[in-house]
């Protein structure tokens, strides 16, 4: 079997989304995607991978991906470089599980779990979904659509965890000190913001106990003085684990953190590779290990950071908060990794836009998604994206 094309598709009402497709001389269709920057990546894609992918046996994944992540100016970062080699990874563990017939969990080793506990990360329906993905500025809160979680956590939190907890979800994910990090640009945090921030944590606690475990996302927008006032505060609500308190830039500084609290420190989708994972391991800077696999490198890349992760006995937890695909490609990695904690999801997402792209999606059932049953990694996109107006194509042959 040799690669004959590689195609990229990108909706502006999607604008942050990328397809990637690999088309065989059997026939075969492999399925990719990568998130942000998607104009760049697919320059990436058509002017400097294709050449290198043309002709090659698709089944060498992991050759395919040494190549793509050892150009001359190749790094361990989530740069354009790695969201585009991201995006033909997925795509070729796609053709590797359609050619076999089984699911990609499947050709990733087996399934060491027969379902996985979701969080809810309490986004709106417009969260990440227009360019500007800025923390604050993007919240788009009260849109009006089904499930708008980040209006509800901030306004009525209460009554969203008894929502959740109806539907069996019993994790979600808030961000409610992100303003106040804006106010000050991350270097303090004053008393009355630090007040206002904590009310969620109050509310939900008060009413529905500790039946929901509650995690912090901090989106790294703090300095590490300002950071580690919050831990001090909030501790007494039992969060379940602080994410990306600083920016991913300094490992020592979020080992520092970590030591200022007994609670969880989890990160970070905003690492690259194996590589830089392991520097954080090394000092201890982090309990859960969680990774983008649309931009770390793909589910060769993702496997290896979760097995690397089981070596320091440390949890692993793929990321969500991108596309559909992005997001199933992280339920096959988490169905075959043993190590693997929890997998992030966005009921705004897997029950309202993501149904915009995809045919289909894994059974998401009372706070669990159950092993995707197709071959590949399961995922077609709607035949109608293909006829939309908005949509951009590139096609490169060899």
């Amino acid at each position: 079997m040799k690669i004959t094309a590689l195609r990229t598709l990108r909706a502006a009402e999607f604008a942050n989304i990328l397809w990637s497709e690999i088309e065989t001389d059997a026939g075969i269709t492999g399925l990719g995607e990568t998130f942000y920057g998607a104009g760049a990546v697919a320059a990436h894609i058509h002017d400097t991978l294709a050449p290198r992918l043309l002709g090659r046996d698709p089944f060498a994944i992991e050759a395919l991906h040494r190549e793509m992540l050892n150009l001359p100016m190749g790094q361990a970062s989530t740069g354009a470089e790695h969201r585009a080699a991201s995006a033909i990874d997925l795509a070729l563990w796609d053709i590797f599980g359609k050619a076999m017939g089984q699911p990609v969990w499947q050709m990733l080793g087996g399934r060491c779990w027969d379902r996985l506990r979701l969080y809810n990360t309490c986004a709106g329906t417009r969260y990440v979904r227009s360019h500007n993905i800025r923390p604050v500025s993007n919240w788009n809160r009260g849109e009006g659509g089904d499930y708008e979680d980040l209006d509800a956590f901030m306004t009525r939190p209460a009554e969203l965890a008894e929502e959740l907890l109806d539907q069996g979800i019993t994790a979600m994910k808030i961000w409610p000190f992100d303003p106040h990090a804006d106010e000050f640009r991350g270097q303090h945090i004053s008393g009355e913001g630090l007040k206002a921030a904590l009310r969620p944590f109050e509310v939900i606690r008060r009413a529905v106990g500790d039946r929901m475990d509650i995690m912090l996302e901090m989106h790294g927008l703090w300095a590490l003085p300002a950071a580690k006032v919050i831990p001090g505060e909030v501790d007494a609500f039992r969060p379940y684990w602080y994410e990306d308190p600083v920016r991913m830039t300094n490992a020592q500084a979020l080992a520092e953190f970590a030591r200022a609290t007994a609670t969880w420190t989890c990160a970070s989708e905003t690492l690259g590779t194996r590589f830089a994972y392991k520097d954080y391991l090394d000092r201890d800077a982090m309990a859960v290990v969680m990774a983008d696999l649309c931009g770390t490198g793909g589910l060769t890349e993702g496997r290896k950071i979760a097995a690397q992760a089981d070596t320091y006995h440390r949890p692993f937890a793929a990321h969500d908060c991108i596309g559909p695909v992005g997001f199933v490609a992280g339920i096959h990695a988490g169905f075959s990794q043993p190590n693997t904690l929890i997998q992030e999801s966005v009921r705004a997402a897997y029950l309202g836009w993501y149904l915009e792209l995809v045919e289909e999606l894994p059974r998401i059932e009372a706070g669990y998604v159950y092993p995707p049953e197709g071959a590949g990694l399961g995922m077609r996109l709607r035949a109608d994206l293909y006829t939309r107006p908005d949509l951009e194509t590139r096609m490169t042959e060899g």
